[in-house]
Formats: structure tokens, C-alpha cells, sequence
């Protein structure tokens, strides 16, 4: 009860700027999701193949890292991180504004790989930011942060989906289905069959194509329609920035955000000072790579460390690579045989994706404060191996896949903040848990979404559920070794007897 208190406490006396690095991870939302319903239309406005459209998710994914690494310059001082933040949520409304403009595949891939700049330092800083505010109670703030992920990214797909063209931009006179709405590349097989002197549609730029000016006028509208949509989070964080007194027009005064130190003194009750009096400078789990990676924060450290650091990466290297390359292509999984969706109804499946990640990580609140982290984790992926499995049986049943999509999007909404709250938990704080995992989850998305397309686009539609499976699989697989590591590692009350005895102490400590 005591603890409840005092973190709504916190809550009210740093509301707006909660609030603030609440409203950019919508913006990291809408960038997420929108890449997805829109392929084809862009393969079109560029007249690219899907190997050449694949590498505009990968320069996003990419510099999406760099962006990461970038943050972290921008930490040291809530000035920088506010300006950090108002550059990258302007960003990210001006690329929306250009995308419409991109009429060549690599101008595509540079325009979004700014986007990935921006969501990168948009993560990186948003974290560090609450996680700077509320300490220990930080979980639940952090779960409200991915809530608003999945917020954008359910938003995203829904504004797009009006605006998705039906029609193939193949020649009208290369083959009947040319005309169908079928996936591009499924043309080019029934192509190669007919006409084998043919080069496949699929491997190469298509070039005489029709005047796409429709159907990119009307995809236009809705990223120009995002782009307003974003315009007040800039907005709301220079206002944040004006009220802090962090504008050249407005005098310097003591920022009202306390600072961690100060914060900490404030909120600890006197019998755990001894526990949270590690030096302000040590917190190597919150600090860039580079920093991370310093030899001296692995000094006499058991191989036990290490391993947890690289199993729990390895899970969400799986988990949020399957992410972000189901949500790329389950639409077009969706308008391939044999199901052959109308690309009007595959447009909600990235929305019904996102939405029900979304639902998952709003019912994560309550749930994480009274369920374990490794317990949470254990669904999650569990819950993804046999979604997949189901997925892949009933693989002609477009029933399934619409159910099997939302199954799906609640088995993976909860397992980033979950891991990183059970591997920070299992290092006691001392690892570089935050550092790792957040790299290996953004190399997930990059890898698995360029290996998950190329796979698709090489053995067709029905190794889309297959990658599923095996990835889903090494997740689970990458995880009972995370436990077992876990268990090796010494000095840790690592059993649920220890856990509720820190739990009992720390309630009792609150209500004295």
C-alpha cells in the first residue's frame, strides 16, 4: 500500500513529462507497422522488385541501431535529452511528408533509414528518461511505454488501409493474373511456367510500368495524414522544454525533473539505503555499447554472466525478429496463394497484429506487478511456438490466420520489458542487461526481416509459417538455457522463497 502511494506520488509530480516520453514511443509506433500494408504500393512507386523493396527495412532496421548508440550522447543532461527527442518526433513527421516523393528505391531506403536514426534515439533517450524518474518502480511506466508503441503501430496500418491500392501494377498484357490480386510475385511463377524464356517478375526492377500516379496519390494521403497526426508530440515536447526553462528565450532555473541522485535519496526508505548506495556513475546496464563494453566492467565475473547476457539477447533476437517481420509480411503472406486475401482485408491484418500487441501490453500493467518476469517470458514464447504450429496446420483457413494473428500479437506483447525486468533482476543491476538486449532485439528485427523475405520470396508463401515455427522454436530453446544459466549463477536468491522474502521486506520497510 505504501509503495503504491508513493509511486503515484511520483507519478503526479512528474506527470507532463511521463506523459511526453509517453507520446514519442507513439511516434516509434507509427513508424513500425506502416512498411508492411503499404509494400506494394511502394514496390510500385518505385518500381522495385521485392529484393530491392526488402532493403528499405533493413537500412530502417539499421540505422534504427545506430540511432540506439546515438542516443546515448544525447542522455547526459536533460537539455540534450529533450532536444534529442523534439528533433527525432519532427523527424519522423517530415519523413512521412517525403515518402510520397520517393520515387526510386534508394532515395526510399535513405529517407527511412533517417526515420531508423530517429526511433533509435527516441528509444534510447525515452527509456533512460523514466527509467531515470522512478527507479526500481520503473516496470510498470515501462510497460505503459510499449503500450503506446503498439498504440502507433495499430494506428498506422488502419489510416493506410483506405488508401491501398487493389490493383496490380503489373503490364496489363503479361497474363491474366497480372491483373488478379494476387502477390506480384506470385505472377512471376505463373509466368516462369507459362513463358519459361521469361525472366520471373520477382527478380528484377519492373520496368514499362503503368502510370502509377493513382494509386500513389491515393497512398499519399496517408502518410501525409501520419505526418499530421505526429505533429503535436514536437509540439509537446518543446513545450515540456519551454516549462522546464531549457529554451534560449526562457531563463535558466533548477530543472523541476530531479535528478536520479537526488531522486533516489528522496524516495528510498532509510533501510535499503545500503542496497541502492552503488555509485550514481555505475549503472553500465543503462549505458551505451561503447561504454558497456569496457574491460573492466567484467572483472572477476563468473562465465555465468556472460551467458545470461547472450542467452536472454538470443530470445529476443528470435522474439522481435519474429515481430517485425510478421507485421513486414503477414500482409503479403495473406494475398498469396492458397489463401488470396483481398488486399483490402490483408490491410488489417498488420492493424489486428499490433492491435491485439497492444491489448496485451495495456493487461501487462496489473499483470506485471503481480506475475513473475520469467514466468510472463514462459507464455510469451510458448504462446508463439504453438500459434505458429497451429498457424501452419491449418495454413489454408483464412479464419486461422486472422485468429491466429491476434494469438500471436498477445504471445509477443509483453516479452521485451518482461526479459529486460528478469535479466536486470538476475544481475541484481550490475550487468549490462539493458545495453545487450536492446541490440540484440534491433538485430533481430534487422536480420530475421532480410531473411524472412528472402526465404519468402525464394520457396514461396508457406515457408513464411515454416520460419515462424523454427524461429519460434530457438526462442524457446534459447530460453530454458536463460533459466539454467540463471540457476548456475552464484550469489543470487534466485528461487521464489527469496523473491517474496525481498518482496515482504521491502513492503514492510514502506509501511514503517
Amino acid at each position: 500500500m505504501g509503495c503504491d502511494v508513493r509511486v503515484s506520488g511520483l507519478l503526479r509530480r512528474n506527470l507532463q513529462p511521463t506523459l511526453t516520453y509517453w507520446s514519442v514511443f507513439f511516434s516509434f509506433g507509427l513508424c513500425i507497422a506502416f512498411l508492411g500494408p503499404t509494400l506494394l504500393d511502394l514496390r510500385c512507386q518505385t518500381r522495385s522488385s521485392l529484393p530491392e523493396i526488402s532493403w528499405v527495412f533493413f537500412s530502417q532496421q539499421l540505422c534504427l541501431l545506430l540511432g540506439s548508440a546515438l542516443g546515448g550522447v544525447f542522455k547526459r543532461t536533460l537539455a540534450q535529452s529533450l532536444w534529442a527527442l523534439f528533433a527525432s518526433s519532427l523527424a519522423i513527421s517530415l519523413v512521412f511528408a517525403t515518402i510520397p516523393f520517393c520515387r526510386d528505391v534508394k532515395v526510399l531506403a535513405s529517407v527511412m533509414a533517417l526515420a531508423g536514426l530517429a526511433m533509435g534515439c527516441i528509444d534510447t533517450v525515452a527509456n533512460m528518461q523514466l527509467v531515470r524518474i522512478y527507479q526500481k518502480d520503473s516496470a510498470v511506466f515501462l510497460q505503459v511505454l510499449h503500450f503506446f508503441v503498439g498504440f502507433g503501430a495499430l494506428l498506422s496500418p488502419l489510416i493506410a488501409d483506405p488508401f491501398l491500392s487493389e490493383a496490380s501494377c503489373l503490364p496489363a498484357n503479361s497474363t491474366a493474373n497480372a491483373t488478379s490480386g494476387s502477390h506480384l510475385f506470385h505472377a512471376s511463377r505463373v509466368l516462369s511456367r507459362q513463358h519459361p524464356e521469361a525472366q520471373p517478375w520477382s527478380n528484377r526492377t519492373l520496368p514499362g510500368l503503368p502510370s502509377q500516379d493513382g494509386a500513389g496519390t491515393r497512398v499519399s494521403y496517408a502518410f501525409w495524414i501520419m505526418a499530421l497526426i505526429n505533429l503535436p508530440v514536437p509540439l509537446a515536447v518543446l513545450y515540456l522544454l519551454s516549462k522546464e526553462r531549457l529554451l534560449a528565450c526562457c531563463p535558466q532555473r533548477r530543472p523541476l525533473l530531479l535528478s536520479a541522485d537526488e531522486l533516489t535519496l528522496e524516495t528510498q526508505p532509510p533501510e535499503k539505503e545500503d542496497v541502492s548506495s552503488l555509485s550514481p556513475k555505475f549503472h553500465p546496464g543503462h549505458e551505451d555499447l561503447f561504454s558497456c563494453c569496457q574491460r573492466k566492467n567484467f572483472r572477476g565475473v563468473p562465465s555465468s554472466f556472460f551467458a545470461i547476457h547472450i542467452t536472454a539477447a538470443l530470445v529476443l533476437f528470435m522474439t522481435d525478429g519474429l515481430t517485425g517481420a510478421y507485421s513486414a509480411f503477414v500482409y503479403s503472406y495473406a494475398v498469396e496463394k492458397p489463401l488470396s486475401v483481398g488486399h483490402k482485408v490483408a490491410g488489417y491484418l498488420p492493424s489486428l497484429f499490433w492491435g491485439f500487441i497492444t491489448l496485451g501490453r495495456l493487461i501487462s500493467i496489473p499483470v506485471s506487478s503481480r506475475v513473475k518476469p520469467a514466468t510472463m517470458v514462459f507464455i510469451n514464447v510458448v504462446g508463439v511456438v504453438v500459434t505458429f504450429l497451429v498457424l501452419l496446420v491449418f495454413s489454408h483457413n483464412v479464419v486461422f490466420l486472422f485468429v491466429g494473428t491476434a494469438s500471436l500479437g498477445l504471445s509477443l506483447s509483453s516479452t521485451f520489458p518482461s526479459m529486460l525486468a528478469y535479466t536486470e533482476d538476475a544481475l541484481q543491476y550490475r550487468g549490462c542487461a539493458t545495453t545487450v538486449l536492446v541490440t540484440g532485439a534491433g538485430v533481430g528485427e534487422m536480420v530475421l526481416q532480410m531473411l524472412v523475405g528472402s526465404v519468402f520470396q525464394a520457396q514461396g508463401s508457406y515457408s513464411f509459417l515454416v520460419c515462424g515455427v523454427i524461429f519460434g522454436g530457438l526462442a524457446f530453446t534459447f530460453y530454458i538455457l536463460l533459466l539454467f544459466f540463471h540457476r548456475m549463477h552464484p550469489g543470487l536468491s534466485s528461487g521464489p522463497t527469496g523473491d517474496r522474502a525481498l518482496g515482504m521486506e521491502s513492503l514492510e520497510s514502506y509501511q514503517r
